[in-house]
């Protein structure tokens, strides 16, 4: 009985931390734009971003469906829906849900690690050429920080797959105890 309600309670509070590294990671991508020269830039303009955005968006609303019957189900130790069909819900929904980060956590950082090297080698590119009247370091050191904040804001995502990947495996260490 102490070891359901630990593991109970450990899902209830492993899904309040994804929904806060969810949170963290649509905040990071929405607030990342920068400005070069009057040209302006900013997430929605790479469509990595945007899937790392839905990927957050998605998880986020997951995690605020899951947490009343978590917290139900913690405090309680029974179901809030008794017939069967949340358990299968809880079950199937996580490994879903976990899949979709996965896969943004992926593309946000392929996407940010090669747009990176790309965009410092045009730079170096336009250094070497010489092109005048364009602040080259300027550019560099801003888009390397649009570059910077959307891994970290993949990085919040990754924060929250590892999250839903372990209450998944305490799910499914409890379900096959039953």
């Amino acid at each position: 009985m102490a070891s359901t309600t630990l593991t109970l309670n450990s899902i209830l509070i492993l899904r309040i931390l994804t929904l806060l590294f969810c949170a963290a990671s649509i905040v990071l991508t929405v607030t990342n734009k920068y400005e070069i020269q009057g040209e302006k830039a900013k997430f929605t303009d790479i469509i990595a971003f945007r899937y790392v955005l839905a990927s957050g968006a998605i998880g986020s609303l997951y995690a605020l469906i899951q947490i009343p019957f978590a917290f139900y189900h913690a405090y309680t130790q029974k179901r809030w829906i008794r017939d069967g069909y949340l358990p299968e819900f809880d079950f199937y929904g996580d490994k879903v849900v976990s899949m979709l980060l996965a896969s943004g956590v992926g593309v946000g950082f392929g996407a940010s690690f090669e747009l990176k090297r790309t965009v410092d080698a045009l730079f170096d590119l336009i250094l070497f050429l010489g092109i005048p009247d364009f602040d080259v370091e300027g550019g560099r050191s801003k888009t390397k920080k649009f570059f910077d904040r959307g891994i970290f804001s993949t990085g919040m995502l990754l924060g929250a797959f590892t999250w839903m990947l372990a209450f998944t495996l305490l799910f499914t260490s409890m379900a096959r105890r039953k």
